[in-house]
């Protein structure tokens, strides 16, 4: 892995001495943002999960290798780049590193280069899932099969609410992947708090959290957790004002054949400017928050397992 790995020394430094470190995602540098806001708001994520006692993981590939850790003047580079760096989940990864290549990773690919570098949290804003109309399309992210095989707990709002939810957690649970939600016991609806949709199991402490993953894989339970944070109260948007945006997103997108994996930054570009921007705000308030509880389980689950 050497030839395809690259740690920052700080982050090297916390993984050797068992220290917490929180994963994070590049796609909402390249791909969710507009600069210079991408940057702003990637800092302001990697000092969240600072303040909470844990060092931050920015992934992506770059040169075509893997990096866990980027430094400012690469996080730059990304943001300034945009859209013209490859959006890269786990299909896109070997011709990416066969050919010396950038990628923004999604979370599947993110969760990838966090458990090569050793790192068992990763933060996002929400996991892809089934696509509305998957039973025509059979459009269903990468994300939900990375979350079966990869040992990496995801901390997340729920997933996209420009998805089906019901048929994301049925995939799920086929899938073996326990979804747990932090003091709620409703998955929650990525922009709002609710989806009238149960998790498997409520859990209110990240150290309550931390012994639940300690516990999964050290009895050998392969792949990931998804950890299901819903937005602050504030910060929620309407739920009546969020579908009907999002009805007129996907009309959009059938209209201009928008397919694969250009159809979900197309959808939630389409969303914020139906929503005046509301719904991009609401966006990094709870990536914020999501790092946060992602920083505290890492912190827990560095620490001495209860007696």
């Amino acid at each position: 892995m050497q030839q395809f790995l690259s740690l920052t020394p700080e982050v090297e430094a916390a993984i050797r001495q068992n220290k917490p470190v929180v994963a994070l995602e590049s796609t909402i540098i390249a791909h969710g943002m507009p600069y210079p806001q991408n940057i702003e708001t990637a800092l302001r994520v990697e000092a969240t999960v600072r303040e909470a006692g844990a060092v931050p993981a920015t992934c992506a590939v770059l040169d075509g290798r893997f990096r866990a850790g980027l430094l400012p003047e690469e996080m730059e580079h990304l943001g300034h780049a945009g859209n013209t760096v490859p959006k890269a989940s786990r299909r896109d990864l070997p011709y990416l590193l066969s050919r010396g290549l950038d990628g923004a990773t999604t979370v599947a690919a993110t969760m990838i280069i966090a458990q090569k570098a050793g790192i068992r949290l990763f933060a996002t804003g929400g996991i892809g899932g089934v696509h509305r109309g998957a039973a025509e399309t059979m459009d269903i992210s990468a994300d939900l099969q990375e979350l079966a095989r990869t040992d990496v707990a995801v901390v997340c709002a729920g997933a996209k609410s420009i998805l089906d939810l019901g048929l994301t957690l049925e995939y799920l649970e086929t899938h073996g992947v326990p979804v747990l939600g932090y003091q709620t016991s409703e998955f929650p609806a990525f922009y709002t708090r609710s989806s009238g949709l149960s998790v498997d199991y409520r859990l209110d402490t990240p150290e309550a959290i931390a012994q639940l993953l300690r516990a999964k894989w050290a009895a050998g339970l392969s792949g990931g957790v998804v950890v299901a944070n819903p937005v602050p109260g504030q910060y929620q948007l309407d739920p009546g004002i969020m579908e009907q945006a999002i009805e007129q997103a996907l009309a959009t997108a059938r209209d201009q054949q928008i397919k694969g994996k250009a159809i979900t930054p197309f959808l939630l570009a389409q969303v914020k400017q139906l929503t005046g921007g509301d719904s991009l705000a609401s966006n990094i308030e709870l990536v914020c928050h999501n790092a946060r509880l992602a920083a505290l389980c890492a912190v827990a689950l560095c620490g001495e397992p209860p007696v």
